[in-house]
């Protein structure tokens, strides 16, 4: 099946055919395309995959237990709608001819779109995006990411509506560290990189390599304290980038999941979520949250690869600034976390601990 013909048959496809060509053309980014044979499982029963699935060639069986509950014929009307979308799944699927061809759409970036299709106020246009075909991938990659998923769609129109473009050259400087934050960043093309130079140390550590998706500034916005980094364009590329007030009211605060120690001890204890302190280690070892592990705002991004994506973590400070940027910073990454209301200043002195 050639390219156009595959886009012809899932513009056929229901709720898709109503989409606007402009959303139409950024859905299809994250449409896969799967081709199975005789036997082989859609889904099972019971299964969470978030996905809107549709069948494009072949026949596919569900069923329940031992019990054909229907089956799903390609080039039908039926085939034009998601197969057996309740989540979690209440059926099994299995392709039952040679061979099969079926798709899946991620449910949140379709409902995205057409929310954005039907509020009437949005285009991709407005967000100056150019006709390259690889120009939107910064975009798409931002509304796939796991924390984005926390944000409404009509928070999205904003913050996407909001930013502005910002063209950069190689060796470029695009914020210093020890200055004021002013800005949240969104690498749209090119490659920069993030270093720091610390106290009685010469030169300046590499924290991280950044490409088209990533972000950064947050930091500085969050906590309300000066940049921790130098950023530097390595190639030519541009920016989007988003008011520190826009940032905090439209992006920071629906991605944080705050919680109180009380509720933090239930989810360690019951969740074997881990308690994380990302201050310095000098604060860290005058007092801090029995258990807990250090790791430093500032090492975030450099150390990040150590923590484990298959546990909760429950971030802490000394009054939430700090934990609040950590937990944007690893809810991009995919991190389960949650912040400790107020920090380690809520609690009581004679519940915490110190390292000899």
């Amino acid at each position: 099946m050639d390219t156009t013909e595959f886009h012809r048959k899932i513009r056929e496809l229901a709720p898709l055919d109503s989409l606007s060509s402009k959303h139409f053309d950024l859905l299809v980014k994250k449409v896969r395309q799967i081709k199975g044979k005789k036997g082989e499982r859609v889904f099972r029963r019971g299964e969470s995959d978030k996905n809107h699935i549709y069948l494009l060639e072949g026949k596919i069986e569900l069923t329940k237990g031992n019990q054909t509950i229907d089956i799903i014929k390609s080039g039908t009307e039926q085939a034009k709608h998601s197969i057996a979308h309740s989540q979690p799944r209440t059926l099994d699927a299995r392709i039952i001819t040679s061979e099969a061809i079926y798709i899946k759409i991620p449910s949140d970036m379709l409902d995205i779109m057409l929310t954005w299709d039907q509020t009437g106020d949005y285009h991709v246009d407005e967000v100056s995006l150019m006709e390259d075909k690889d120009d939107t991938d910064w975009m798409v990659n931002i509304l796939q990411s796991k924390a984005f998923r926390k944000i409404s769609p009509a928070n999205l129109q904003s913050i996407f509506l909001r930013m502005e473009e910002v063209q950069y050259k190689a060796g470029d400087i695009v914020i210093n560290q020890d200055q004021p934050g002013d800005y949240f960043y969104i690498l749209k093309s090119g490659l920069c990189q993030a270093t720091r130079k610390l106290p009685k140390r010469p030169g300046s550590i590499k924290l991280a390599d950044l490409r088209p998706g990533d972000t950064f500034g947050e930091e500085a916005l969050i906590s309300d304290t000066p940049r921790n980094a130098t950023l530097t364009m390595v190639t030519d590329g541009s920016l989007m980038r988003l008011s520190k007030e826009d940032f905090l009211a439209l992006m920071n605060e629906p991605m944080l999941n705050r919680i109180s120690y009380k509720e933090g001890l239930r989810l360690a204890e019951e969740k074997s979520a881990i308690w994380l302190d990302v201050r310095l280690p000098n604060e860290h070892k005058q007092q801090h949250i029995p258990g807990s592990k250090n790791l430093p705002l500032v090492f975030l991004r450099m150390k990040m690869k150590q923590l484990d994506k298959d546990k909760t973590y429950i971030i802490y400070c000394d009054t939430g600034g700090r934990s609040s940027a950590a937990a944007f910073l690893l809810g991009l990454e995919g991190f389960d976390t949650y912040v400790l209301t107020d920090g380690i200043a809520s609690i009581k002195a004679e519940l915490l601990e110190a390292t000899a």
